[in-house]
């Protein structure tokens, strides 16, 4: 992924460049066509996902309690807190997506422990926000 794109995104906005340089070596970009279920809830979680464009939706049970949009995040809490995807997420809209796999996500810290931490508060910081 071009850390430059990195640069803009709140999550990773504090990092200095090298750091996003770094981080970027863990992050696909990926492309996403309208209606693709992305996590299901109850479902192991292995992904961690930033919308770059686009919108999805986020279901609960079946009904919907949320849309996210671009500088958004989700699939954080499944890797951080839980094993267990809390929600469904489908793509609303064509997508463009950054993407970071569970082992991606535990090699960045190993590697880089500082720069994860600021990454972790950045998610901890949102989450508490609701």
């Amino acid at each position: 992924m071009d850390p430059a794109t990195l640069k803009s995104i709140p999550l990773f906005a504090s990092l200095s460049d090298a750091e996003r340089a770094r981080i970027a070596l863990y992050l696909d970009e990926l492309e996403i066509p309208q209606g693709k279920r992305l996590t299901r809830e109850g479902e192991l979680a292995y992904e961690f996902f930033v919308i770059l464009d686009g919108h999805a939706e986020v279901l609960k049970n079946g009904e919907r309690i949320a849309e996210l949009g671009p500088d958004d995040f989700f699939g954080e809490i499944g890797l951080l807190e839980s094993e267990r995807r809390t929600a469904t997420v489908v793509s609303g809209s064509p997508m463009r997506i950054a993407l970071m796999f569970g082992p991606d996500f535990r090699r960045f810290e190993r590697e880089l422990p500082e720069v994860a931490e600021k990454v972790r508060g950045a998610i901890r910081e949102r989450v508490s926000r609701g």
